[in-house]
């Protein structure tokens, strides 16, 4: 990567900065080479050091980088291809939905905003089911599954007392209900601390949260709250509202 000024341009100087990076990327770099340090890059390019975030930050969201714990910014391998939707409604944990149980909480309090989603009182017991999505050998999502305590109502502690074996007794159980429909949103977010060690990511780096809500005849049964790899994941749509995270095929270095 040779020394480049930057010229006057009409767009901000982090966003012509940001497609020269690209560039150079592309031509300099193969994936998971780490970066120089921000202090040459800037000196490099004749930029301050926060446009240069800026473009690198930039960069991230895009998927063309990725900030790793005690490494640095490394050049991000292509979009890896996960599909979030189905044309077909069921149940979290039924055949091939392509999730890892990790573990459940019963004492775990949800936020207002879950409670409000379940339509529950903040006094009444959910179980938190935590899994896990893996692509390509690469955890790509976190996920909290609140199951109100009364939609599982066959549940006994004693067949399950703690730990993932307790959680597939949860799905289990959730299963065994009538599942009426589903609803879906998707947000850019922000990376909690659990998520971000679970993702391998830094807290705070973005990522997409897509939040479901499963229903029966009696109203809502579950919330799922899954935090997807900005980096690693692209959102496209159907016709059919189904939401798919694909992949994004890039030349290599």
């Amino acid at each position: 990567m040779g020394t480049t000024q930057l010229e006057t341009v009409p767009e901000p100087k982090y966003w012509h900065l940001k497609t020269v990076l690209s560039e150079a990327l592309d031509q300099d770099f193969a994936v998971g080479e780490v970066l120089p340090n921000e202090r040459e890059l800037a000196a490099r390019f004749g930029v301050a050091r926060a446009t240069l975030r800026q473009a690198l930050e930039q960069l991230e969201l895009e998927g063309r980088l990725q900030r790793r714990r005690g490494v640095g910014t490394t050049v991000a391998p292509p979009r890896v291809g996960v599909a979030v939707g189905s044309t077909r409604h069921s149940w979290p944990g039924e055949s091939a939905d392509g999730w890892e149980v990790v573990d459940v909480a019963d004492a775990a309090l949800p936020s207002a905003a879950v409670l409000g989603l379940l339509g529950a009182a903040a006094d009444q017991p959910v179980h938190t089911v935590r899994r896990t999505r893996v692509s390509h050998g690469q955890a790509v999502a976190a996920e909290l599954l609140y199951v109100p305590a009364a939609s599982v109502p066959g549940l006994s502690a004693i067949d399950a007392p703690a730990g993932p074996a307790r959680a597939r007794t949860v799905l289990r159980e959730l299963q065994r209900l009538v599942l009426d429909g589903q609803d879906r949103s998707v947000e850019l977010g922000s990376a909690r601390a659990d998520d971000a060690k679970e993702l391998d990511r830094l807290p705070g780096a973005p990522v997409l949260v897509v939040t479901t809500r499963y229903f029966t005849a009696a109203g809502t049964a579950a919330v799922s709250v899954a935090t997807y790899r900005a980096d690693t994941c692209r959102l496209t749509f159907g016709d059919a509202g189904d939401v798919e995270i694909a992949h994004e095929a890039r030349a290599a270095s």
